[in-house]
């Protein structure tokens, strides 16, 4: 949002006053002096924050905002709400493929996000998304994981900021994006090399052929041991049924190059 804001200024040339005491209040906005005055800029955890009713004159733009998904950011002037900036989140074309791939696999789909209601449903409603929970502050993410997982399921999460790095080590499997901050790339237990939604969807992929393919070699190795070692022991002799300890010498070595194999065709997985 800020870089949103910043560009959008160059743009239009507008000089950006120097300010002073610049602190950041953690999922709520941030506060600086200018000219004398204190400053904050934030969204509606904000105005929570600071207990300031909305203006009237700010409640067409924050309905209209809010009716179409976009998030609303307030500036506030010496306790005051003066103005309002609307944003709205571009979502990418992979986000939905991303989504509907998880469907595709019997995969639910939730969103934590600190913005408003609204724009929570909106982009949830674009995409598909099964839940959201909306307003979520960055301490409260990893109790929606741990809530999730006391319903009864096992939690993927995906993120990529310092606020993410508590849900990442409470879900059943953090998922960092690469590009994202360290504590949150040490938290997660897959890094994710590129910020592409579609790459947590493919080490699902992954993760569940390696584990078909350690099942399919754990039966084969099984069955050799239960089968081909007892007969080549001599265990049905007294019936008549004997393996000869060459030929179970051969089967042996052909479970290990069978065992081999079938672990390298996970090279042939093709992601869709």
């Amino acid at each position: 949002m800020a870089r949103a804001i910043r560009r959008t200024a160059a743009e239009r040339r507008l000089a950006l006053p120097a300010v002073l005491g610049f602190a950041a209040l953690k999922g709520r906005g941030v506060r600086a002096e200018h000219e004398g005055r204190t400053v904050h800029v934030g969204g509606p955890r904000l105005l929570e924050m600071l207990n300031l009713p909305l203006p009237e004159a700010l409640e067409p733009l924050t309905q209209a905002a809010g009716a179409s998904g976009q998030s609303v950011v307030y500036l506030v002037e010496d306790g005051r709400p003066v103005a309002a900036f609307a944003l709205a989140d571009v979502i990418r074309p992979e986000s939905r493929q991303a989504v509907r791939q998880l469907h595709e696999m019997g995969i639910e789909v939730a969103m934590l996000t600190g913005d408003s209601e609204d724009v929570a449903r909106a982009v949830a409603q674009e995409l598909g998304i099964d839940r959201f929970f909306a307003q979520v502050l960055p301490e409260d993410k990893d109790k929606w994981v741990a809530a999730l997982q006391r319903e009864g399921h096992r939690v993927a999460m995906v993120g990529d900021g310092v606020n993410d790095a508590p849900a990442l080590t409470r879900a059943d499997v953090g998922i960092a994006i690469g590009s994202g901050t360290d504590v949150a790339i040490q938290s997660a237990g897959i890094i994710l090399v590129q910020s592409n939604p579609l790459d947590a969807v493919r080490a699902i992929i992954l993760s569940r052929a390696s584990y078909r393919k350690m099942v399919e070699n754990l039966i084969w190795a099984t069955g050799y041991n239960v089968v081909a070692l007892p007969l080549a022991a001599g265990v049905l002799a007294p019936v008549g049924i004997l393996l000869s300890p060459a030929v179970g010498a051969l089967l042996m070595s052909l479970s290990t190059v069978i065992v081999a194999v079938n672990a390298q065709l996970l090279r042939r997985l093709r992601f869709a």
